[in-house]
C-alpha cells in the first residue's frame, strides 16, 4: 500500500472529488484515478461509489480512512523527526472558526512565517463544537477555539484571552441612545446571526428566549465582514466579538450598545491532542501563540480612552 496512494485517497476525501484532489496534489486527473484504482485493487473493495459527478466514501472507505490519516501522520513525524532544528520545516496544520482566523491568528501566522518561511501553515475552518474532534482525529495538529472554558482529558487546552462582545448597530439606530439596553429592547429588532453551532450565538439565544423575548426572524451569515457591512446599512443588529468590530467602532461606522455582555463571554483557546508528538516546527508555533497570548491579555487590562 503505497503512501501516496494514500495521500490521494485523503485529499479526494477532503476535496469531495476528483478535480478539486489533482488541482490540490498537482496531478492530472487520470494519476488521481490511477492511485484510487490501486489502492481498490488492493483491497479487492471500491472505496467510493460514485454517482455522478460526485464520490461517497463506501464502508471499505469510511474503514480505511483513520488508517490513512493515522500512516500519513507518521510518515510526517518519521520526517520531522530527523530533520535538523537548525531550519524549521514540515508542515502545520491548524484549525479555526472565523472569528479567530480573520481577528486572532494573522498576527500570530506572520511572526512564524517571517522567522520560518519553510514551514508549510494550513489553515482549515471549523466551528468550535467539531474541531476538537478534529484533533482527536490527527486532521488538525492544533485548533483554536472561542468557548466557555474547557477541562478536556485527552487535550492540552492553553488560555489565551477572555473575548468581551459588542452588540453593534448603524451609529443612528435608536438603541444607540438607549443606556443599558435590555433583551425587552430586542424584542422587535432583526437579529444577524453568524453559523449554527456559533457558541456566543447559542448563549445569546439563550438569554433572550429566559427573557421571554423573541426577536423578528433575523438573517444568518458564514461571513462576519457580510454581518458588519449589513449592520452598517442598517439591516438590524448583531452580536459579534469585540476584537472583530473594534476598528468600525473606533472609526464611527459602527455604535458599541449598551449591553452587558457578560453572559456571553468566552474565552480563546488553544488546544493540541496529549499524545502528539511536538514536531519542532508546532512547538515553535505553540511558543509564539502563547507570547501573543499573554500580548492579547495585556492589551484587555489597559483602560479605555
Amino acid at each position: 500500500m503505497e503512501l501516496r496512494h494514500l495521500q490521494t485517497f485523503l485529499a479526494v476525501v477532503e476535496a469531495s472529488g476528483v478535480t478539486r484532489a489533482a488541482q490540490q496534489l498537482g496531478y492530472a486527473q487520470s494519476s488521481i484515478t490511477a492511485h484510487i484504482q490501486a489502492l481498490e485493487d488492493e483491497l479487492d473493495a471500491p472505496l467510493f461509489n460514485r454517482l455522478g459527478r460526485r464520490l461517497l466514501l463506501t464502508e471499505t472507505g469510511y474503514r480505511l480512512l483513520p488508517y490513512a490519516q493515522e500512516m500519513t501522520r507518521m510518515h510526517d513525524i518519521a520526517k520531522e523527526a530527523v530533520q535538523s532544528e537548525s531550519v524549521l520545516n514540515g508542515t502545520v496544520t491548524l484549525g479555526a472558526p472565523e472569528s479567530l482566523a480573520a481577528f486572532r491568528l494573522p498576527g500570530i501566522i506572520r511572526e512564524f512565517r517571517n522567522r520560518y518561511p519553510e514551514v508549510k501553515i494550513i489553515l482549515k475552518p471549523g466551528v468550535c463544537w467539531e474541531l476538537h474532534d478534529r484533533v482527536r482525529s490527527g486532521e488538525l495538529d492544533l485548533v483554536f477555539t472561542l468557548q466557555a472554558e474547557t477541562n478536556t482529558p485527552d487535550l492540552h487546552v492553553i488560555r489565551l484571552v477572555e473575548e468581551s462582545m459588542a452588540l453593534i448597530a448603524a451609529p443612528n439606530h435608536p438603541l444607540a441612545a438607549v443606556h443599558p439596553v435590555e433583551p425587552v429592547h430586542l424584542k422587535n429588532e432583526v437579529i444577524l446571526q453568524t453559523e449554527p453551532g456559533c457558541t456566543y450565538r447559542e448563549l445569546f439565544e439563550q438569554q433572550l428566549k429566559s427573557c421571554g423575548v423573541y426577536p423578528n426572524p433575523g438573517l444568518e451569515f458564514w461571513s462576519i465582514e457580510a454581518i458588519k457591512n449589513c449592520v452598517m446599512s442598517g439591516i438590524g443588529l448583531s452580536l459579534l466579538p469585540l476584537v472583530s468590530v473594534r476598528d468600525e467602532i473606533r472609526e464611527g461606522k459602527l455604535a458599541k450598545l449598551d449591553w452587558d455582555d457578560r453572559p456571553q463571554r468566552l474565552t480563546t483557546q488553544a488546544a493540541y491532542h496529549k499524545k502528539k508528538w511536538l514536531s519542532p516546527a508546532l512547538r515553535e508555533f505553540l511558543r509564539i501563540t502563547e507570547k501573543h497570548g499573554e500580548a492579547w491579555r495585556a492589551e484587555c487590562q489597559l483602560p479605555t480612552s
